[in-house]
């Protein structure tokens, strides 16, 4: 079977920015797009293209559009490699920071809460906005001074004292950076090449944005991050559409996918006859990176969620649409003459409007729309009045009966002076609508329950300040013909795999990563927990920087955890001889073990590799993975050689063989999530452990508890699970991820009755220390009023090195104190128990019923 270090599933904003920065990187990227590539000058335009550009492949149509009719709304995304790029609107603006709400509520319940901020994502949003080239429209050029519909919104927002703007949009307008703009010019081309191999102009103001660009103009993700991919090695692999996914046995994941295979005719259009593919193939990667748009991942994770046990309940949920909705301005007027707008002249947008939020509804954008000028004709025929038509039928017979054969005036007059399309202006609006929308299987086919009811005082705002605008340019409104029926068409839809700060709010953490699932991402507009109120794209491919950027901190921090310990073994664990091969301080050969390792154990420095990896891929996100995934816990160190060995971290971790699967066949596993926080205060070399009080350091951690065989935990004295998180404490350089942790339940204490719960968290500090927090909760007997005090309250050291729990006395305290867990945080720690394996709900009972009943030993009468 094929394997990759990464799939990439879509090549849209998200798919497209994860696979040129892991490429970049170095690693082995694959990514698989559904549609096929275009290059410029290939984008439909003539009757016969455009009535094939629809996707439906079991048609045997393999264009761009993606149309939809749910329920509630109707929705049009792209098929194609650079996804929803090749055909959307280029504005690229940021999300106001005000509207990256927390806990926000919404109008018909609920709430909506983004788990990142503005802050967060600004150094991404420059780096999107440097590597895709963004600039606004040249509005005080010569060219492009005379654009008349810009002005109109101008001087609309002007007098009615809008906010008015000219927004970056991913245009070329210049044939490089810092030159005059000019029309048509050739592109200077980019150090990476391009995908296509095809030369490129700057824009010539034809209003086909929206139709892919056979100019080239438009900076679409194939120019800029696919051809950057390409260039560094990434496989971009068309016409190959995903079915099914899930876990390997071993870690990683499994991909399965058919290619299309379209029946071309002589034209090298389309064919007609039945649709043709090859497979389903497989392909297995250590990272899944799901981005094939918010209907494709959404349909993805619904359709397999039983190959992904724990799964987040909130798959499908915080849907939107963005706020999206179309209106037409017909007809403008200036005093008493008609007031030229020719709507086909310029990119399909060229500037915007923004509404704040306020009392009478949530905030939005409006943007002037434009489309192809072949529209006008339409139009125009569309507007052909029966007066017009009669007005010739009778002046023809009159050339008839005076023999006048020059039938020009005529004609002319029938045709029109192009009043309705040429002072006629689209308008866009999107903004913050309510996300409580919910994607769902239905028939084994996407659906979605949601409507604009919740959303009405928005929609009724943004309407009538179009109507405004109208009244100010002396134009007729009109909404859009599904308007009519209160259905909303959507071209950005969001949610369906909302990101969130657990499993109980949401699919993903903040990082992108799927709670439970290391390794497994979702860089596309479903991540979103809400509507972005702006053009989405940026933000979405920000989001997807963010993510790559965490991936590769994570695995740079992993190597380097592999050669420190590496390192640390040469020196702390010297290998002998099993049988007639002779060793030295680096040996070579079969038979080199370990002390204390058995014969025929999987080679340290591999699993020593294997676990650095694995641990980081689990935890290297701040929101830990709530239950099972691929990595599991480190184990207890070899036995070894005294006191060094046991504290300087010299003694290696023992990771699982590579084909054990992460949830044991027959076994019913359990996981949930702790979080605790209080203060450590720093002890003195050869000062006395003080508990935490003036001077204390804050400190923090957040640990996935997972129990892989809930049978023999309860059986074993020990009670002992893995713990997988991180750890932040300003003393070690912030947040760092836990290499290896274990959790014992109820161990019996230093006096008769006495329990402890024992917490052994081991990571590297900001720089590279090995460190060590160790600690208790002590059950006492004792009135039941101690219960909460006992249970909540972790009586901690910070410890200098990797420390086992034989090698506590002698290790050096670099800090002690107390951490608590909260009310609030004990109840979310309830809602993120999960189970994998047979009778889930049996072993929740069981781990209860021990968990009350030792209680009940401690703190109960007699």
């Amino acid at each position: 079977m094929e394997h990759v270090d990464a799939v990439v599933v879509g090549s849209g904003f998200g798919g497209a920015v994860a696979a040129c920065r892991l490429a970049e990187a170095g690693l082995s990227v694959v990514v698989l797009e559904r549609g096929r590539a275009y290059a410029p000058g290939e984008f439909p335009r003539g009757p016969a293209q455009l009535g094939r550009a629809f996707w439906d492949p079991a048609e045997g149509l393999y264009g761009m559009f993606d149309i939809w009719s749910f329920s509630g709304c109707d929705s049009v995304v792209s098929s194609g490699l650079g996804g929803g790029s090749l055909v959307y609107a280029n504005v690229m603006l940021r999300k106001d920071e005000d509207w990256f709400v927390h806990e926000q509520a919404l109008p018909g319940g609920g709430y909506e809460s983004w788990p990142v901020t503005r802050a967060d994502l600004e150094p991404h949003y420059d780096a999107v906005e440097r590597m895709i080239g963004v600039s606004p429209y040249p509005l005080t050029s010569p060219g492009f001074d005379d654009t008349l519909k810009t002005l109109a919104m101008r001087d609309a927002a002007a007098e009615l004292g809008l906010d008015w703007r000219l927004p970056p949009l991913a245009v070329s307008f210049a044939p490089s950076p810092g030159a005059q703009p000019s029309q048509g010019a050739p592109l200077a081309a980019a150090a990476y090449g391009n995908v296509h191999g095809v030369p490129r102009r700057t824009c010539r103001l034809c209003g086909e944005c929206d139709l892919g660009c056979n100019e080239g103009a438009k900076n679409s993700l194939d120019h800029t991050y696919l051809s950057a991919a390409r260039h560094h090695g990434a496989d971009l692999r068309t016409l190959h559409e995903v079915r099914r996914i899930g876990p390997r046995v071993g870690g990683g994941y499994d991909v399965q996918y058919v290619e299309h295979m379209p029946r071309e005719d002589e034209t090298g259009e389309d064919g007609d006859g039945p649709p043709r593919r090859t497979g389903p193939h497989t392909i297995s990667c250590d990272r899944l990176v799901l981005a094939a748009g918010t209907y494709g991942t959404s349909y993805l994770l619904l359709k397999n969620r039983a190959a992904f046990p724990g799964l987040s309940a909130t798959i499908g949920s915080r849907f939107c649409g963005n706020g999206d909705m179309l209106a037409f301005l017909l007809r403008a007027t200036d005093r008493s003459r008609t007031r030229p707008i020719r709507a086909s002249r310029g990119p399909v947008i060229t500037s915007a409007i923004r509404l704040d939020d306020g009392a009478d509804g949530r905030g939005a954008y409006i943007e002037d729309g434009g489309y192809p000028e072949f529209v006008d004709y339409l139009v125009e025929g569309a507007d052909m009045r029966p007066g017009r038509v009669a007005r010739f039928l009778l002046r023809r017979m009159r050339n008839i009966l005076t023999h006048d054969t020059n039938l020009s005036a005529e004609f002319a007059d029938l045709i029109g002076r192009g009043e309705l399309s040429g002072t006629s202006l689209p308008l866009l609006g999107m903004g913050r609508d309510v996300p409580d929308g919910r994607l769902r299987l239905r028939d084994g086919r996407l659906d979605v329950d949601w409507t604009a009811e919740s959303s009405e005082d928005y929609y009724e705002r943004l309407r009538s300040i179009m109507r405004r605008i109208g009244d100010v340019l002396g134009a007729e409104y009109a909404d859009s013909p599904p308007w009519w029926r209160r259905r909303v068409m959507t071209v950005h839809p969001l949610g369906g795999a909302p990101m969130g700060r657990h499993p109980g709010e949401g699919v993903c953490d903040p990082y992108g990563e799927v709670f439970g699932f290391p390794g497994l991402y979702v860089a596309d507009g479903a991540a979103l927990p809400g509507p972005v109120g702006a053009n989405p794209s940026l933000t979405i491919a920000a989001l997807a920087d963010r993510m790559s950027t965490r991936i590769l901190e994570s695995r740079a921090s992993a190597a380097a955890s592999v050669a420190r310990a590496e390192a640390v073994r040469m020196s702390a664990v010297p290998p002998v001889a099993v049988g007639p091969v002779a060793v030295g301080p680096v040996a070579v050969g079969p038979g080199v073990v370990p002390v204390g390792a058995a014969a025929g154990a999987v080679p340290v420095a591999a699993q020593e590799a294997q676990e650095a990896q694995e641990a980081q891929e689990t935890t290297g996100a701040p929101e830990t993975q709530a239950g099972g995934g691929t990595a599991q816990a480190v184990g207890a160190a070899q036995a070894g050689g005294g006191a060094q060995a046991a504290v300087s971290g010299g003694r290696p971790f023992t990771a699982r063989p590579t084909d054990e699967p992460s949830v044991f066949e027959g076994r019913t596993s359990l996981w949930f999530v702790e979080e605790m926080r209080g203060l450590l205060t720093l002890v003195p070399p050869g000062g006395a452990v003080r508990p935490s009080g003036a001077g204390g350091r804050p400190v923090a951690f957040r640990i996935t508890i997972t129990i892989d065989d809930i049978d023999r935990f309860l059986t074993e004295p020990e009670h002992e699970a893995r713990a997988e998180g991180w750890i932040e404490a300003d003393l070690c350089g912030g947040r760092r991820p836990i290499a290896g942790g274990s959790f014992n339940l109820f161990v019996p204490g230093e006096t008769a009755g006495q329990r402890r719960m024992c917490y052994r968290l081991r990571f590297w500090d900001a720089d590279g220390r090995p460190r060590t927090l160790a600690g208790h909760k002590e059950i006492l007997p004792g009135a039941p009023t101690r219960l909460w005090l006992d249970t909540s309250t972790l009586h901690a050291r910070l410890l200098e090195g990797h420390v086992e729990e034989d090698g506590d006395d002698d290790a050096t305290v670099v800090a002690a104190g107390t951490l608590r867990i909260l009310p609030s945080d004990l109840v979310r720690m309830l809602t993120t128990f999960r189970t994998a394996g047979p009778d889930g709900t049996a072993a929740v009972t069981r781990f209860c019923r021990f968990f009350l009943g030792e209680l009940w030993e401690v703190y109960g009468p007699g």
